[in-house]
C-alpha cells in the first residue's frame, strides 16, 4: 500500500457514490408525464406491484448485518471494529474513531462512526415501509411470506443492535412521514427484549427450515439470534437480581436450535470453518468484493502482517494470546501446564495456531511471497525486531503494534496481492456459539454437568484431547468465559461478553500490551512484553451515548454518565 490515507479516501468517495446511485434507484421519477420511467429505477408505485421489486428492496436491507467487508467507517458494518473497542485487538489505524473510546474520552458529541443510532433508524424506518406494504403486493404467498419473515428478523436484528448499544430504545413499527410525531419515548430494556423475541419468533414461523440460496435468513438464525439476546438479558449487566427465569429462557432457546437438528459442528478444520461453506454456520452475509486495490476491503488485505503487504489493522493484544491456554487444555498460569514465557508459542491450545500469526509461523504459499525469499527470509513471520514483519522492516507503516495479526477468516490458498476473491462469508451464527450460550445458561441453572458436555465438544473439535472434569463453581465460570474469549475470537462477540458480564471496568481499564521480541546473537529470542496503548473505561461506557443532535431533536433521556 503506497499511500494509506489517500488510498481510504479514494475507497471512501466510491462508497458514497455508490450508496448515492442506490438511493437514486429508488426515487419516483420527475412528475412531468411526458417523462419516460428510466430502465434502472423504479417509482414506489411498481415496487409493491410486483413481487421481484419487493424482493429487491428487502435485499437492501440486508446490510443491517455485519459482513466481512472493511467500509473504513460504515457505521451499518462494524464487524472487525468491535474487536479493537475491547482488549481483545488493537486498531492501527483508529478507523471508526475508536481511541475516543478506548481513551475513555467518549461523549454524545464524538462517538463519530462508531456510533450506529442514525443508519439503524434508517433501516427500521425501510423495514416498517416494507412490512406495512408487502401483503398487498400480488403474486406467489410462499414467496412473500418467505420476504415478510426476512424483513421481520431483520427487524428485530436492527432492534438487537440497537439494545445491545444503548440499553432500552424508542420502538417504531410503523414508517414516519411527514406528518408523523418524531418524539417517541424509549422503552425499557426488558421491554425491548420482549419485543425482539416476539418479533423473532413470528419470523421463524414464517421462514424455510432451509433454504439453497446461501446468505438468506433461515428459521435457524431467528432462532439463533434470539437465543444470544435472551442471554445478553439474562447476564448481571441486564439481570440485576439474577432472575433465574430469564436464565431458563436463555436455555431454552439455545437448545431449540440445537434441537433442530440440521446443524453440526465442523470437524475438519478450525481455520476452513471461516473460509468455506459448511454445516456449522447457522446464518452468514456473503460480501461479493470488487478487486482488492480498488476496494479495500479484503479480509487477507487487512488482516496480514506487514512483510506480507498486509495492514496489521487489528492486530491481537498480548491478553488475548494469553487467553489460550496448553495442548491439554490447561490455562498457561497453572504451574503444571508447563508453559514457558521464553518459549510462548510452543505446545498451545491448536486455536491458537489457526487463529493467531505469530513470530516464527508459516504464512500463506512461499510461490505468494517470493520476494522476502529473495531477500534472504521466508514465509515464517518475522515480529522480531529489525524482522521483515516489524516496525524496522518492510511497509513499516503498516506493522503490527502488537507484534501479532489474525489468522482467522484469512484465506492462504491464494495470492491476495494479486488475485481477487468473492462472496466471502461473515458469519453472524454458528453452532459453537450455541454450545456456549447454552453451556453457559445451564451452568446458571445450576446443571454443571450439562455445561461441561458442551464445552467439551468444543474443546475437542478444536482438538484438545484431555476432556473438562472436577470443574465448578467459579472455577467453570471462568472457563466458560475463557472458552467464549478464543473460540469466538474476531467474531465481535467479546466486546458484548465483558459488558453483560460486568467485568469491563477490570478488563479494559488497563493498558492494552504487546511483545517486543529481541533476537539474540546466539539465534536465542527475548520476550519483553509492553504496552502498546493506554485503556481507559469509566462506569458510563457500558453504554454507548445516544448523539447529542438526536436527544436534542426529540428529548430522549441520555444515558447515565453522558452530560
Amino acid at each position: 500500500m503506497k499511500n494509506h490515507k489517500t488510498n481510504k479516501l479514494i475507497k471512501k468517495m466510491a462508497f458514497l457514490l455508490a450508496s448515492f446511485i442506490t438511493i437514486l434507484s429508488f426515487t419516483s421519477c420527475s412528475e412531468d408525464p411526458l417523462d419516460k420511467v428510466p430502465l434502472d429505477s423504479y417509482t414506489d408505485a411498481s415496487v409493491w406491484t410486483d413481487l421481484k421489486l419487493a424482493e429487491a428492496f428487502a435485499n437492501n436491507l440486508y446490510t443491517v448485518l455485519p459482513s466481512t467487508q472493511h467500509n473504513w467507517n460504515d457505521r451499518t458494518n462494524r464487524s472487525w471494529v468491535l474487536s479493537t473497542a475491547c482488549d481483545e485487538a488493537f486498531n492501527n489505524f483508529n478507523d471508526y474513531d475508536i481511541w475516543n473510546l478506548n481513551s475513555g474520552a467518549l461523549t454524545p458529541d464524538n462517538a463519530g462512526n462508531f456510533d450506529i443510532w442514525k443508519p439503524t433508524y434508517a433501516t427500521i424506518q425501510n423495514c416498517n415501509i416494507f412490512l406495512s406494504r408487502i401483503d398487498d403486493v400480488p403474486g406467489d404467498e410462499a414467496w412473500r411470506t418467505r420476504l415478510k419473515g426476512e424483513v421481520l428478523f431483520l427487524r428485530a436484528y436492527a432492534y438487537f443492535k440497537l439494545t445491545s448499544d444503548y440499553g432500552g430504545v424508542p420502538l417504531v413499527t410503523v414508517p414516519f412521514d411527514l406528518n408523523s410525531n418524531f418524539k417517541v419515548d424509549r422503552s425499557t430494556y426488558d421491554q425491548c427484549v420482549d419485543f425482539i423475541v416476539t418479533e423473532l419468533d413470528k419470523s421463524a414461523e414464517l421462514l424455510p427450515l432451509t433454504t439453497s440460496s446461501l446468505g438468506r435468513i433461515t428459521k435457524g438464525a431467528a432462532l439463533a439470534i434470539k437465543s444470544r439476546a435472551l442471554l445478553y438479558a439474562a447476564s448481571p449487566q441486564w439481570n440485576t437480581t439474577n432472575d433465574i427465569s430469564k436464565w431458563k429462557k436463555a436455555a431454552d432457546a439455545a437448545k431449540a436450535v440445537i434441537d433442530l437438528n440440521i446443524y453440526q459442528l465442523y470437524d475438519k478444520s478450525y481455520a476452513d470453518l471461516f473460509t468455506t461453506n459448511n454445516s456449522e454456520i447457522i446464518c452468514s452475509r456473503l460480501s461479493s468484493k470488487d478487486p482488492q486495490w480498488s476496494a479495500f476491503n479484503g479480509v487477507e488485505m487487512f488482516n496480514s502482517p506487514s512483510g506480507f503487504h498486509g495492514w496489521a489493522n487489528f492486530a491481537p493484544s498480548q491478553s488475548h494470546i494469553d487467553a489460550y491456554g496448553t495442548a491439554d487444555g490447561k490455562d498457561i498460569t497453572d504451574p503444571t501446564s508447563g508453559y514457558n514465557p521464553q518459549k510462548p508459542y510452543v505446545n498451545r491450545d491448536p486455536r491458537f495456531y489457526k487463529n493467531i500469526v505469530y513470530d516464527g509461523r508459516a504464512y500463506g504459499k512461499p510461490e505468494f511471497c517470493q520476494d522476502r525469499y529473495d531477500a534472504g527470509s521466508s514465509n515464517k513471520a518475522e515480529f522480531y525486531e529489525g524482522g521483515l514483519d516489524s516496525p524496522q522492516g518492510w511497509d513499516t507503516w503498516n506493522a503490527s503494534k502488537t507484534r501479532y495479526t489474525f489468522r482467522k477468516y484469512c484465506d492462504t490458498t491464494y495470492n491476495y496481492n494479486s488475485e481477487t476473491q468473492t462472496n466471502k462469508t461473515w458469519i453472524i451464527s454458528r453452532l459453537g456459539e450455541i454450545y456456549l450460550n447454552y453451556a453457559e445458561a445451564e451452568f446458571k441453572l445450576g446443571n454443571e454437568g450439562t455445561a461441561i458436555q458442551y464445552l467439551n465438544a468444543i474443546r475437542q473439535r478444536a482438538g484438545i484431547t484431555v476432556p473438562l472434569t472436577g470443574l465448578t463453581g467459579t472455577a467453570l465460570e471462568n472457563k466458560i468465559r475463557n472458552e467464549r474469549q478464543v473460540e469466538l475470537c474476531l467474531e465481535g462477540f467479546r466486546y458484548y461478553d465483558v459488558r453483560r458480564w460486568k467485568i469491563a471496568d477490570v478488563t479494559e481499564n488497563k493498558p492494552l500490551m504487546g511483545v517486543i521480541i529481541t533476537k539474540n546473537g546466539d539465534g536465542t529470542k527475548t520476550y519483553t512484553y509492553t504496552k502498546v496503548q493506554d485503556r481507559i473505561f469509566k462506569p458510563q461506557h457500558y453504554l454507548l451515548p445516544i448523539p447529542r443532535d438526536e436527544t436534542n431533536r426529540t428529548s430522549l433521556v441520555q444515558n447515565p454518565g453522558y452530560n
